[in-house]
């Protein structure tokens, strides 16, 4: 943090964690404990910052992949997953197919306030395992995340287990072979795999969103590896998510938009033969305490199966009461909520919870078009939730034709 404002030799007095649901007397002993070392930082002379330390360089690495991958670990290129070594040659490649020049600029990603240039994010697509085609999906990707309103400083820096989301859609979807069916949030599938891989790739070496040190992660998720998804457009039986979010807006190929995302909350109705039935159950799965959407509010995203959105449609609905439906359904007992996270709640959403009676029930989200449609995935009665970070909005970018 000290880096990303400039102040490279900042002294750094830290109060450990826990800090929330600690009683107030244990956080004066803490507090009074850290006022030596605050002094002291005062009263030293600060170390001189290493020159040239923390900007972007080229190194000459093993070309061989064992050899890259015990180089990539030294210098915590890696995500602990094995990496193509990103040859010049293989990132020119790159480069090439996204008809950019590689010095662009295409945005500063958080929390180390680099810039990320075409070049440097081919590189870590080519690590990904990405093909030369996937960079325009991939830098589409990296400027949607750079997007003020995503937030994406808190999202790479709390220790919530959220992290970017990528949902592909459009014509781009059947044009480069991602997979928006059976599966999509899992594995099998290149394209899939190494666009949410290079995301994370960007994110963790131009941006130095690091585990344990700017990710504070609690504990993380197998979602921080890798995250896309596709929208299965051929099976939606209403106007698609691509249509909806505006993608292709500039002749594009297609669009993606981010979503600020936990892992995938699985939605399992076998039984329910109408639109009611299903929509009660995805409420049930959306109105959990534990999410940070319950306080902190902001969007929260539905992946319909097939099968059951083709139940929800032929009932008469479409997206709009799908969302109006949910907003009205989708709520918590407000006597589930422990006395403490009952004040904070307060305190954060006094819109919501300022009034509630103690036997209240209180809403997910704040309005329906909170409430994010898509379908996607395969044959089965099974879909999906994914709660947010909260303060983080959807932003939707373009995937550029090659020039």
């Amino acid at each position: 943090m000290a880096r990303q404002e400039g102040l490279e030799s900042l002294a750094v007095v830290t109060i450990p964690h826990p800090i929330g649901g600690v009683e107030p007397e244990r956080l004066d002993d803490m507090l009074a404990a850290a006022v030596d070392r605050v002094a002291e930082a005062l009263l030293t002379a600060p170390a001189a910052a290493a020159a040239g330390e923390h900007h972007l360089r080229v190194h000459d690495a093993p070309g061989d992949v064992l050899g890259f991958l015990s180089f990539a670990e030294e210098h915590r290129f890696s995500d602990g997953l094995p990496l193509v070594p990103p040859t010049a040659e293989l990132v020119d490649r790159a480069v090439a197919a996204s008809g950019r020049d590689g010095d662009e600029l295409v945005g500063v990603v958080t929390p180390a306030n680099r810039g990320a240039t075409v070049r440097a994010v081919a590189a870590n697509a080519v690590m990904a395992g990405c093909p030369p085609a996937l960079l325009p999906v991939v830098l589409a990707a990296v400027r949607a995340a750079l997007e003020p309103r995503f937030n994406l400083q808190a999202l790479t820096t709390t220790t919530h287990p959220v992290t970017p989301l990528v949902i592909v859609h459009g014509p781009v979807v059947d044009e480069l072979g991602f997979n928006p069916a059976a599966n999509t949030f899992g594995q099998g599938n290149r394209a899939n795999a190494g666009v949410g891989r290079a995301l994370r790739l960007v994110l963790q070496n131009i941006g130095e969103a690091r585990p344990g040190e700017t990710d504070r992660a609690t504990h993380g998720g197998p979602t921080k590896y890798a995250y896309c998804i596709a929208e299965n457009a051929a099976a939606s039986p209403w106007p698609t998510f691509h249509d909806d979010r505006g993608g292709g807006s500039r002749g594009s190929r297609g669009a993606v938009t981010v979503v600020g995302g936990e892992g995938p909350h699985n939605v399992n109705d076998h039984g329910s033969t109408s639109a009611a039935g299903i929509l009660r159950n995805v409420a049930g799965t959306m109105a959990t305490l534990g999410c940070n959407n319950v306080y902190l509010r902001g969007q929260m995203l539905l992946v319909l199966s097939p099968e059951h959105a083709e139940v929800v449609a032929r009932d008469g609905h479409d997206r709009r009461t799908v969302q109006q439906d949910l907003a009205a359904r989708a709520r918590v007992d407000v006597r589930g909520i422990s006395p403490g996270n009952l004040e904070r709640f307060r305190a954060t959403a006094p819109h919501v919870f300022g009034d509630v009676p103690a036997d209240g029930l209180v809403p997910m989200v704040d309005h329906p078009e909170d409430v994010l449609l898509l379908v996607a995935g395969g044959p089965g009665k099974h879909s999906v939730v994914v709660p947010t970070f909260g303060p983080t909005v959807a932003v939707t970018a373009d995937v550029d034709a090659v020039q």
